[in-house]
């Protein structure tokens, strides 16, 4: 399985309704998201591992550091996971609309 997905596979994935988590800090969250996105920050991910759905999860981050490095704890965690390549920054400038608030909107 890649680490990192493109863009183009995850606009698809995000478009079949797959999972996302969001593994910035809440501050970054709430100014804007992916919408659906799941909020988990990275520093309470080991700890709030039931809080992430079953099924093929495509973390996301500013820009895909963060990210690669939650989508390894997940994938050590037996789960299917992958970063993001580029982060909420890429979606964002590839015309992604952005979700604003506390929410998974």
């Amino acid at each position: 399985m890649p680490n990192e997905e493109p863009l183009h596979a995850f606009r698809a994935a995000h478009q079949r309704g797959e999972t996302v988590v969001d593994v910035r800090e809440e501050v970054e969250y709430t100014a804007g998201h992916v919408p659906g996105a799941v909020s988990i920050p990275l520093h309470r991910l080991a700890a709030q591992l039931d809080r992430v759905p079953p099924g093929r999860v495509h973390v996301v981050c500013a820009s895909g550091n963060r990210s690669k490095v939650a989508a390894e704890m997940l994938r050590r965690a037996g789960r299917d996971a992958v970063s993001v390549a580029g982060g909420t920054a890429a979606w964002h400038h590839a015309g992604g609309t952005l979700a604003l608030g506390r929410y998974a909107a």
